[in-house]
């Protein structure tokens, strides 16, 4: 993944997307951050590649949230650029689920576990984690948990 990061970030630069090059720039600082982090707790020298999924799912969550900001500011250029900063920052993501696959995920992994109650929740959503980083927002799969377990 990381090398995957640094080629794309090449890549624009040779290609002079500034867009691009901006958003790479920014996902490869907040990687070393994480990394820098990661050792600081003495976990490991760097983070992994599902570590990495799940920052590159919270920066287009980030964005989806300014997109509504800079909208309702009457700011549509920069609502554009947060757009087009998600389209590059999604070409590093796993294919994401949608709500059928994510239902489907959910009751395969709560069959698998046996789970019966809320009081597996945690076990269920372990087990989806391990599975599916990167690949769905956990809090949708989370909420069609508990409906199930209820």
């Amino acid at each position: 993944m990381r090398d995957a990061l640094s080629n794309a970030l090449k890549d624009a630069m040779r290609a002079k997307d500034k867009t691009a090059v901006a958003t790479l720039r920014l996902i490869l600082a907040a990687l070393k951050d994480r990394d820098i982090a990661a050792r600081t707790a003495g976990d490991r020298t760097e983070v992994d590649d599902g570590q990495i999924f799940v920052m590159l799912q919270t920066m287009v969550k980030q964005r989806h949230g300014s997109i509504e900001m800079y909208e309702q500011g009457d700011r549509p250029e920069l609502a554009q650029r947060e757009r087009d900063e998600i389209v590059i920052i999604e070409r590093f993501l796993p294919r994401q689920l949608d709500a059928t696959e994510i239902d489907a995920a959910v009751a395969g992994v709560i069959e698998e576990i046996g789970a019966d109650s809320l009081k597996q929740m945690g076990k269920v959503m372990a087990a989806l984690r391990a599975r599916y980083t990167g690949q769905f927002d956990f809090g949708k799969a989370g909420a069609i948990a508990k409906q199930r377990l209820s």
